[in-house]
């Protein structure tokens, strides 16, 4: 809800709320919507200002919501952040299943040009992955994939979007009972049986914890035409599993080449929510426009996994309000209470999240950056709680915990099967995350302008006035489609995309 019309400089978002988000830059000036108060300083672009009095103590409200609490008095017009605000903690009220409707479903799902796996699922890419499963083999996995990406290498294989190298910094000194082991062996498992992964040669060095004959048992995996494996010292050394890993995926080419792109329901598309290098306007732009899309994708019967537990931190009672049943709403609060422990063991506040360039963008506290983020997740029922990395079985909206650093957030929600991501942001992040493409959403206009060459589109429209978020919405589910179907996204253009696979490394390395 925006209070003030298209054309005031500022943005009230609710009408509980006390501050309001600046358009555009804005030097001292009087306002109206200040009551004929001026502003009493310089308000960056997607900053907030104070539009009601507030003494110490007061509670900022933004979204129709608790943002954090004034530290000192503040005066309609002024600044409100760091130097004036800051967060404490507050009683949320959770209450559960209280806004679980039914998704309204259309009667026919829409279709994409995807390509279909033996076991029912769709991709929307068709890679061959190298996948290291220990850090010592990295070198040889990478060697692998330089030889194809050299000119012409792969010409004769019109249908194979290219060979990736999936290479980490772990694999090894772990304990193999703890749930490092578990999100790592799951993580590898889960990009190998990925429904854009067409073919598999998996490396060892031989001598590592994470064994390869164990991960395979663990998950249900055999090797066949598309799927080797092989160590490095069984084979002779790196120059020698270099030509053994190349004779694998030589072969097994024509059959991956083979598969080609058919109509697909949308319900199989499963898209990953992901937002980084947030600022003030996320919230008001791409996130909810994001959100409409993912409603429109659960409404065709796919899929939208919302993740980051610590940046929906301060947020999750609307999540508890919309779970499927009181199962679900625990199992989010559980994972929440493990962050608290996990945080508290590492010396660090959950409260303290805001990165220095969310900070110059406008986000103040956890609590406001949160409120933003979990606009992307849409309207709809949530459905299930997954744990990191974990294949994703249920369809419509779903959570993912993990980390709320980007890199690590997508490599989960990737290997429990996303195969589309949408990263909204407002900084300008420009990750690729191979062998899912990556639509960038920007939040705003200058930014889109300044980095076109890594943002697919622009959600500043919003933000201007110039379009409404069920405008952009549709536009972003268009463009879900069209990227399923086989539409490169900047990021695929430039070939970016080969260092974003980074496994959640959890526990004492030995």
């Amino acid at each position: 809800m925006t209070v003030y019309s298209a054309s005031s400089p500022l943005l009230r978002l609710n009408a509980r709320d006390n501050v309001a988000v600046a358009r555009l830059t804005l030097e001292p000036v009087t306002l109206p919507e200040l009551g004929g108060a001026a502003l009493t300083g310089r308000i960056p672009q997607g900053h907030k200002v104070a539009i009601a009095a507030l003494k110490a103590g007061d509670a900022v409200i933004k979204y129709g919501q608790i943002i954090g609490f004034a530290v000192s008095d503040i005066a309609v017009g002024d600044h409100v952040h760091t130097q004036n605000m800051a967060m404490r903690d507050v009683e949320l009220a959770h209450e559960f299943c209280v806004d679980a409707h039914e998704p309204v479903m259309v009667s026919e799902s829409a279709l994409f040009m995807g390509y279909e796996r033996l076991n029912g699922e769709a991709g929307t890419r068709n890679y061959i992955a190298i996948v290291s499963s220990v850090n010592c083999s990295a070198t040889v996995a990478k060697a692998v994939a330089q030889h194809y990406a050299l000119p012409g290498r792969l010409d004769a294989f019109p249908n194979v979007d290219g060979v990736i190298a999936l290479t980490h910094a772990g694999g090894c000194a772990i304990n193999t009972a703890a749930e490092g082991y578990r999100y790592l062996t799951r993580t590898l498992a889960g990009y190998a049986t990925h429904a854009n992964v067409g073919g598999v040669v998996m490396i060892g060095l031989g001598c590592e914890t994470n064994q390869i004959p164990a991960l395979l048992t663990a998950h249900g995996l055999k090797e066949g035409e598309r799927f080797h494996t092989l160590t490095i010292q069984a084979t002779g050394g790196t120059r020698k599993s270099i030509e053994a890993a190349i004779a694998a995926i030589d072969a097994m080419l024509p059959a991956v080449n083979a598969l080609t792109r058919t109509p697909q329901p949308v319900s199989k598309l499963k898209l990953a929510l992901e937002c980084g290098g947030s600022d003030g306007y996320s919230g008001i732009s791409a996130n909810p426009a994001l959100g409409y899309a993912a409603d429109l994708l659960v409404s065709h019967g796919g899929t939208a996994c919302l993740a980051e537990t610590p940046e929906i931190y301060g947020a999750e009672h609307l999540l508890t309000r919309r779970a499927r049943s009181p199962e679900v709403a625990e199992k989010l609060l559980q994972r929440i209470e493990w962050w608290r422990d996990y945080a508290e063991r590492g010396q660090a506040e959950l409260n303290n999240n805001p990165s220095h360039g969310n900070k110059a963008g406008g986000l103040t506290t956890i609590l406001e950056k949160s409120l933003g983020a979990v606009a992307k997740g849409g309207t709809t029922r949530l459905n299930a709680v997954y744990e990191y990395a974990e294949r994703i079985t249920e369809s419509g909206f779903v959570f993912m915990d993990t980390p709320g650093y980007d890199p690590i957030a997508v490599t989960g929600q990737v290997a429990g099967g996303c195969n589309v991501i949408c990263f909204t942001t407002g900084r300008g992040s420009v990750s690729g995350f191979k062998p899912a493409p990556s639509l960038k959403l920007a939040t705003n206009t200058p930014m889109y302008e300044r980095m076109q060459e890594d943002m697919d589109l622009n959600c500043g429209t919003i933000v201007t006035g110039d379009e409404t978020v069920e405008e952009v919405g549709t536009r972003i589910f268009e463009a879900i489609i069209a990227t399923a179907s086989g539409e490169r996204t900047l990021s695929e253009i430039y070939n970016y995309g080969d260092n974003e696979f980074v496994p959640w490394q959890v526990g004492a390395i030995m």
